[in-house]
This record gives structure tokens, sequence and C-alpha cells, in this order.
């Protein structure tokens, strides 16, 4: 990619030595091809501190007194900072219902728990584990020995982090009930969280590629649960393989690690047991140290970012199904000698736009009804049906959910989110022979799509995504088999 200099200060020769010294000294390939984008950054610094150019700004960076701390300011420019609280629902579900639950259980004899947030921005990670956690042990928490590190780069974050105050929008996938238990109104519409979440999380700088080299401090190791999401996308693909690794060797035999919903590589089952959870992959260390290939394997090229709804799970338990009342949509069986209807149009944006904002507002019910209503102008609206399908799954209704995931497939047999979707409730439910079909055929209507075609109804996730993030289910599935 060409670099284009920024308004007020031109690009100079010594760009490329800048930038590649900071892709060695952070990981960070992400800059590799967007000259763009960190010449922006690089740009502020140079204006910030009054030289002419990327030579001086190098010198800079070099100089034993005044390197460190500059480092540390560029650091804060080019590292991303976007979180909010229980991002990536389906994770955080499966921590809720199935990785922490049976983390407590093993750890009861010990009663201690230790958790690593790699690469955990403004905090809001740790916190959402320090509120699992508690509300997990409930009263059982004063005799448990509880460590929850969030560790990041950017020194910038982790200040904010630990003053733990959020805006609206970080609080933005919380339902208001739940945010006044967890937190304490502050003024301009800020909210902190409350001291006895607080209490669980400890922030510390730490660079993820210090664990390549031997610098990373020894305090990292014997963990039970890793979450290092949204980082590793950052890597080149050769240094993701070797920082998993690594990360893997500060799991304790059994621990877990979440990666990225983007990030997943079957690569990483080389290292760990991938575990399919409903809507993510999980990877659990067993017994023995990982070592690395002398020659790594070959990656894919890493991915862009891979669309899951973002549906949280309902704070009370839904109502019961109405099971005197008939679904009104189509049978999923086509009848001999008929043929499917050709594919609708789609309903008015304003009315998918409503049950999604809805949903991910937490307000399933909400969600769920309006989708209903929406149905009965719009009976064969593949959208309106899929919508209906995720809201139902998070609802804890999968029969429902079935029903109208089936029913988006009758409708329009390529509609490869439907069929990824039902191979994901199948393959939950047990049910491998059903759920392994539908996720091939999933595969195969991504098969007959361009790398970059974006999928319907997939927020941005392409074609070659969707076959990597099947790819992995399905390997952890036969893995799981065979361990059977």
């Amino acid at each position: 990619m060409a670099a284009r200099p920024a308004p007020g200060l031109p690009l100079d020769a010594s760009f490329p030595r800048l930038k590649s010294l900071v892709i060695e000294r952070t990981g960070h390939f992400y800059y590799q091809d967007k000259d763009d984008l960190l010449w922006e950054r690089v740009r502020r610094r140079l204006q910030a501190t009054g030289l002419r150019d990327c030579s001086q700004y190098l010198d800079l960076l070099r100089n034993p007194a005044s390197g460190p701390v500059e480092w540390a300011r560029l650091e804060t420019e080019i590292t991303i900072g976007e979180t909010f609280f229980f991002r990536y629902a389906e994770q955080f579900a499966a921590l809720r219902r199935t990785i922490l639950p049976e983390i407590v259980e093993r750890k009861r004899p010990e009663r201690r728990l230790r958790i690593w947030s790699a690469g955990c921005a403004t905090g809001a990670e740790p916190y959402s584990l320090a509120i699992l956690v508690r509300q997990l042990l409930g009263g059982e928490l004063e005799n448990w020995r509880i460590g929850i590190v969030g560790t990041d780069i950017n020194e910038n974050f982790l200040v904010t982090a630990r003053q733990a105050r959020f805006g609206k929008w970080a609080l933005r996938s919380i339902p208001p009930e739940e945010r006044a238990e967890y937190f304490l109104p502050m003024e301009r519409e800020q909210w902190q969280l409350k001291p006895e979440f607080r209490s669980l999380v400890r922030f510390e700088k730490h660079n993820l590629l210090s664990l390549l080299d031997g610098t990373s401090p020894l305090q990292f190791t014997e963990f039970d649960l890793i979450l290092c999401r949204n980082v590793l996308i950052y890597f080149h693909p050769e240094t993701v393989n070797q920082v998993v690794g690594a990360l893997r060797n500060c799991l304790l035999d059994d621990g877990w690690m979440l990666v990225g919903h983007a990030e997943p590589n079957p690569s990483f089952s080389a290292m760990m047991q991938a575990v399919s959870l409903p809507g993510t992959v999980a990877y659990r260390r067993r017994s023995g140290e990982y070592q690395a290939p002398d020659a790594p394997p070959e990656a894919p090229t890493q991915e862009p970012s891979v669309w899951l709804p973002k549906l949280p799970p309902p704070s009370s338990p839904p109502p019961p199904p109405d099971r005197g009342t008939r679904s009104s949509g189509p049978s999923p069986t086509k009848a001999v000698g008929t043929k499917a209807p050709a594919r609708p149009a789609q309903p008015a944006g304003d009315i998918l736009a409503a049950v999604r904002a809805k949903a991910n507002a937490g307000e399933l019910a909400a969600a769920d009804a309006l989708a209903r209503k929406a149905l009965v102008d719009e009976p064969l609206s593949v959208a309106l049906h899929f919508y209906q399908g995720l809201i139902s799954q998070a609802m804890k209704r999968p029969a429902e959910a079935e029903k109208a995931f089936r029913r988006c497939i009758y409708l329009d047999k390529s509609f490869a989110m439907a069929h990824y979707h039902l191979g994901l409730l199948l393959l939950a439910d047990g049910r491998s022979g059903p759920g392994r079909r539908a996720m091939a055929n999933a595969a195969l209507i991504a098969g007959t799509l361009p790398d970059d075609h974006a999928i319907t109804e997939g927020d941005g996730l392409t074609a070659k995504d969707l076959r990597n993030l099947i790819r992995v289910h399905l390997q952890a599935v036969t893995l799981a088999e065979r361990r059977g």
C-alpha cells in the first residue's frame, strides 16, 4: 500500500524504518499495510514533541533517557481500546454456564482461582469476569483466593481501568436493573463499579511478546483461565502461533483459554483441546508442555472480524413457550412436486433495526414480540425468521429456534447463516450427525462464493471467515468424539 502523507506534515524517508521498529517492538503486524493509519498516529507525536520528521523521532525513541517515556506515549496512540462489558455474549454465556462452573468445582479443594485478561484495554473485560465470579461463588467468595489480572501495553488504558468509571456506551449490553446492581451513578452520565467487584481485579502493564523472549514476569503463570480476545488479530500469523503456544504454557493443566471470535485457528488444536460450545470455541490445556516446532505450521491469513449475534443471555428465566400455539410458518420439508417460494424482499430496514436494537439491549421479550408481530405482516421474510431464531436461542427455547432456522432454510436454501446456527444448535443438543450436515451445508454455500464475499446477515462476515469458523467447530466435535 502506498503511503500518503497526512495533512500538515509530509511523510519522510525514515517512516519505513520507524514502522518496522514499531511492529518489532509491539508485534502490531496489523499496521504492515496500513501506512495511512500509522502515519496519522505518528504525526500526532511529532506535533506533540515539536520534531520535524521520523528521523528525529527515531533518535528520541532510541535515547535511553527519553525513549521509555515516549514509547509509552506512542503505544498509547497506536493501540485500540474499544471495549464494553460482557462483549461477545456467546463467550460470556459459555463462561457463565460451562467454563467457570467447571473450574470452580475442580478447584474447590484448594479454593484458589487465577484469571488473566490479556489486552484488557480500559478494563471492561476483567471487571465483567469479576461480576461473573462473584455471582457464581456468592457467599463462598470470602473463603476463596481470587486473582484476576488485566494487562495491556497501553499505560493510559490501565490508568483509566483502575478508576473503574465508565460511560453509557461501555455499559450498553447491561440492562438498567443490573447496572444499578453493579455500579454507582456518578456525574455526567458516568458509572463507577462497586468496590466488591473492583477489589477482585488488579492491572499491570505487559507486552505479550515478552512471553517469547523470556522477559515476561514470573507471576504470569499457573492460570485457570486466560482470555486473549481481539489481540491476536494485530500479530503476524507466525507470531500468533508462538503467542498462543506461550499462553498455553501459562495455564494450569485443564485450564481454559478463550480467544477472539475471529481468531480460532485449526493450528491451535495441536497445542490444546478445542471444545465446541454454543456460538464459540474454547481451548483447554492438557498435561505436558507445548514445544513450538522448529518451523511453525502454515497458518491461514489472519482473518477480519467474524460476526456472532450480540444477544446477551436473559437475566432471569424466560417464560415457557406457548405450547398450545403452532407456528404458522411453512414446514421445513418440501413436498414432492412443489416449488419453494422465491426469496422475498427483505422487510423494511427500520423493523429489523428495531428488533436488533431491542435484542442487543437485552430486551429479549420485547424483541421477540416485535419480531412475531412483524412476521404477521411479512410471513415470508427470511431475515425476520432468522432473528426470531437467534432470539429464541438466547431465551433458551431451542425447539423454537430450530423451527425458525429451518423456516429460513425452507424459504432460502442458500441462507448460509441459518444453516450455520442450526448446526450450532444441533451440535449443542448432542445431535452430531444432523449438526455436521447443517454445518457442511453452510460451508458448501460459502464455498461457492469468493473469499471476500460478505455473507447475508453476517454483519461483515466473509465467505472465507465462515468456512474457517465451521472447520474449527467440526474439528472440535471430532476430537471430542474420539476422546469420548
